[in-house]
């Protein structure tokens, strides 16, 4: 079962054919952008080289490029709407740097109080909150893979 939004209800093949369907626009959207020049992004020192270019360095990229007027028209026409169909993954990564930096730093030993502090959230229970918000998405989104 599929657990969302409080209730448990079975995956229907609606959900499975929409799944297959936004991987399928992201997919040529990452491709609309890696043929826009982003194909020539240097690996991350942190990733190795046969890891793609993450979304959020596909979307930083055309955004760049645009702004620098480096496209022709058809060109930035295109990129804008393949970046905007990678800012759900954009966003997606983003949590996942923060779910990963609030372990890293309960792991070091720091107080839920100390992390509201740097996340400017106003106590340490709304950071305890968040990072239940943030596993369950992440949980609901494996489970729909």
């Amino acid at each position: 079962m599929v657990h969302g939004r409080g209730m448990d209800r079975k995956p229907r093949a609606a959900d499975h054919a929409a799944d297959q369907g936004a991987a399928g626009d992201e997919a040529r959207a990452r491709r609309v952008l890696l043929d826009l020049g982003a194909d020539a992004l240097a690996p991350r020192p942190w990733q190795p080289a046969s890891v793609p270019p993450s979304a959020t360095d596909l979307v930083r990229h055309y955004l760049w490029r645009s702004a620098r007027g480096e496209l022709a028209p058809e060109q930035d026409a295109a990129g804008a709407l393949a970046a905007l169909a990678l800012v759900p993954a954009a966003r997606a990564e983003a949590e996942q740097l923060e779910s990963a930096a609030l372990f890293s730093a309960r792991a070091a030993g720091h107080t839920w109080g100390r992390m509201a502090g740097a996340l400017g959230l106003g106590s340490p229970q709304a950071v305890q909150q968040r990072l239940d918000r943030l596993v369950a998405r992440s949980g609901d989104a494996g489970e729909a893979s």
